[in-house]
């Protein structure tokens, strides 16, 4: 029987806010397929997403992926951060005391249920570094340093997973293994690069997949996993994409799908992201997040699906500062009066939240900046 249409599936109960994440060192970096200059070095701040999802009691689970099902379990918070490395300034304190790395907003991170953020780094000490003009790695003690903050899951699909070539691949799969953090967007094959991260937190069954629509033009091929090939998930292989997320729409109750995509320094989505994220939505997806810009984009719901177009950086440094902004995450347009979040990271958090099965009339936007006449898919 046909599948309904996406839109029909009741979703939910959701309440969303963003809130500012007091961080470390922050910069731009190049070497991608949007390279960017840098120029200064300086001190900021990014944001933080913390979207809220209540689920409503059911007695099964579905047992298709295009059945409507009722989801279960009880309210969770889900936090997500933007870029995430061990640089500079960041290196000197993971060596320190991994423990505290993070500084403070590891408290932010722990509050929430699950949180997960985009690990921008190779996880090696071994390798050779990839014909690009930036190249990122760190010690297995960094996987430390994130689960001491508070960081539950976390992708590595991106322009730097895979930095220091298969070696500081493999090494970073190793090293994930053995400190049982998982990673996602990233395996030995395409199988396990596109395949969810399963976790059921308070009842309620959660499904997390990375992917990265940011890969160097010169170093995209090898990098990208395929059958019996180690590499990452490529959100450009669309259809294997679209089948993780409609794989696990089929037993999840919550669908996350964390990307690297944008360009740099862009303050506006891109048409790449524009034209994936319904995509991802019309498969199954409840949240859709991402990174790579390093400033903040806009988010806001597309058919009753929470959708973040750029986090920025949040623990991030590098040789310069065109990206040292600082300042809240885009408010809502127009914000519906509701309540202040129970358990919300900061009072100044802006939320809005919806009835359970209910459907908006129109979506919901955030403005990115004054110049972008909308951030919401079309």
């Amino acid at each position: 029987m046909p599948r309904p249409p996406h839109h029909l599936f009741p979703r939910r109960h959701v309440v969303a806010s963003l809130t500012l994440a007091a961080l470390v060192l922050l910069s731009a970096c190049g070497g991608d397929d949007d390279p960017a200059p840098a120029t200064q070095a300086s001190t900021t701040t990014r944001a933080a997403s913390s979207t809220a999802t209540t689920a409503r009691p059911a007695t099964t689970a579905a047992k298709r992926a295009d059945a409507p099902r009722e989801p279960t379990g009880e309210p969770v918070t889900l936090a997500f951060g933007g870029d995430v490395h061990f640089e500079g300034a960041i290196e000197s304190r993971l060596s320190a005391n991994p423990s505290t790395t993070f500084g403070p907003i590891a408290n932010v991170l722990r509050r929430a249920d699950l949180a997960v953020v985009n690990l921008e780094t190779a996880i090696t000490e071994r390798g050779t570094p990839a014909a690009k003009d930036f190249t990122f790695r760190a010690p297995p003690v960094a996987l430390t340093a994130l689960k001491a903050a508070g960081v539950d899951v976390a992708t590595m699909a991106n322009n730097h997973g895979e930095d220091f070539g298969l070696v500081g691949l493999r090494d970073s799969l190793a090293a994930a293994k053995a400190a049982r953090f998982p990673v996602v967007g990233v395996g030995r094959d395409a199988d396990e690069a596109y395949r969810a991260h399963l976790v059921t937190v308070k009842g309620q069954r959660i499904a997390v997949i990375g992917a990265t629509q940011v890969l160097d033009s010169n170093l995209a091929a090898a990098w990208t996993a395929g059958d019996a090939k180690p590499g990452m998930a490529s959100a450009y292989q669309e259809a294997r994409l679209l089948a993780a997320v409609k794989a696990a729409r089929a037993s999840a109750d919550t669908v996350v799908v964390d990307l690297h995509w944008g360009r740099e320094l862009a303050n506006c989505p891109i048409d790449r992201q524009r034209a994936l994220a319904p995509k991802l939505v019309a498969a199954g997806a409840d949240v859709v997040v991402g990174s790579h810009a390093h400033v903040l984009l806009g988010g806001g719901y597309h058919r009753g699906a929470y959708v973040h177009y750029g986090l920025g950086n949040f623990v991030f440094y590098s040789r310069g500062g065109v990206t040292a902004q600082s300042g809240p995450s885009p408010s809502p347009a127009p914000p519906p009066p509701t309540p202040s979040v129970p358990g919300s990271p900061s009072a100044a958090a802006r939320a809005w939240q919806r009835s359970p099965g209910s459907r908006e009339t129109a979506d919901q936007d955030w403005r990115a900046s004054s110049s972008c006449s909308s951030s919401h898919p079309r």
